[in-house]
């Protein structure tokens, strides 16, 4: 640490490192794990599983579960009414 020059426990980077909202490096590396979960699994056998798991013994805490995250949640997606 010299005198001219303040110490810092922070990285020195010239991207910051909070890029608030519309984060793109959040966005890339989400897309990125989504499509290569699409190319590397079994989505359809998945989708048929989950069907399978509500049908099932713990479908209804599955359910409830699923309206406990809704009660939580700030509003719906309007895009998911279209």
């Amino acid at each position: 640490m010299t005198a001219d020059k303040p110490h810092t426990d922070k990285p020195h980077t010239d991207k910051p490192l909070n890029e608030g909202e519309g984060n793109r490096t959040a966005d890339a590396r989400y897309r990125s794990g989504v499509q290569d979960h699409v190319r590397n699994h079994d989505v359809q056998g998945d989708a048929a599983r989950a069907r399978e798991a509500l049908d099932g013994p713990e479908g209804e805490d599955l359910r409830r579960a699923e309206e406990e995250g809704r009660r939580r949640a700030k509003g719906e997606d309007p895009q998911l009414k279209r």
